[in-house]
């Protein structure tokens, strides 16, 4: 791999992760129905509600808020990052994503 650092290097840490997700299962990783449900977000909160949705529905997940939580502080710093670069947090998930 060649000396990328930054925006560039994660995007292409993110595509190769998406190619192997789809080599692996044989399914696109942007058209999984969490994904769809994901890009329509646009804050913290309504990323936050779809993924407790889901662990809700899901009876192995166990000690949930103690996934959540953490989540949900990372979310926060990245929702920053992207509000501080006058970009929604939409968009630099479409960045990412093929």
């Amino acid at each position: 791999m060649s000396d990328q650092s930054g925006p560039s290097h994660v995007q292409a840490l993110f595509e190769t992760a998406f190619q192997d997700y789809e080599k692996q299962t044989g399914k696109t990783l942007a058209n999984h129905p969490l994904a769809e449900k994901l890009q329509s977000c646009d804050s913290v909160e309504s990323v936050t509600a779809v993924l407790r949705e889901q662990t809700e529905t899901s009876s192995e997940i166990l000690g949930k808020d103690k996934v959540l939580k953490p989540l949900k502080n990372v979310l926060s710093v990245l929702h920053k990052l992207s509000s501080a670069s006058v970009v929604s947090f939409a968009q630099h998930l479409g960045l990412v994503r093929p």
